[in-house]
This record gives structure tokens, sequence and C-alpha cells, in this order.
């Protein structure tokens, strides 16, 4: 996970949130529509995934900023930092 000075994790983070809102826009429409509650509460329950990896994401994101500007972010810290954010991503992913 790359910091948001990083133009692709700031792109995949903005995707993220922009296919959660499109989920809820479809969950408005949904409910305009006099849809079964069934079927709004499963795309709803999608959403809240979506916007759930997304927080991950960025409590990950937070965390290598935070250990980079204590650590440095040079070639060697960054290579061993990956394995741990990757695992520490997973973990958080796991309970949330």
């Amino acid at each position: 996970m790359a910091s948001l000075d990083n133009p692709a994790a700031r792109a995949d983070i903005v995707n993220r949130l922009k296919r959660a809102e499109g989920q809820l826009r479809g969950v408005q429409r949904m409910i305009e529509e006099g849809e079964p509650c069934v079927k709004v509460a499963q795309q709803l329950s999608a959403v809240r995934k979506a916007l759930d990896s997304t927080y991950v994401h960025m409590t990950i994101c937070l965390v290598q900023q935070e250990v980079e500007a204590r650590l440095g972010a040079d070639t060697k810290t960054q290579a061993k930092l990956e394995p741990i954010m990757a695992e520490m991503e997973r973990l958080i992913g796991r309970i949330t």
C-alpha cells in the first residue's frame, strides 16, 4: 500500500469510493422503485463491504505514512515494510 502521495494509490482509493457511490445510488433507486427489502438489504451490505475495504486501505496508508516518517522511506525500509503492511491489511480486513 502506497501513501496518497502516490498517484496510483490515490486513484485506487477514489475508484473504490466511486464504486461505493454508484452502489449507494443504486440502493436509493431501488428504494424509490419499491424493491423488496431483502434486495435492498443485500445491496446495502455490498456498499458497507466496499466502504469497509476502503477504510482498511486508508488505515494502512496512515500507519505506513507514520512509520515512514519515523524510520524513513528508503528502499531498504520499504522492502521490509511491504510484507508487514500487507499482513496488517489482511488482519484488519478480517475483523472489520
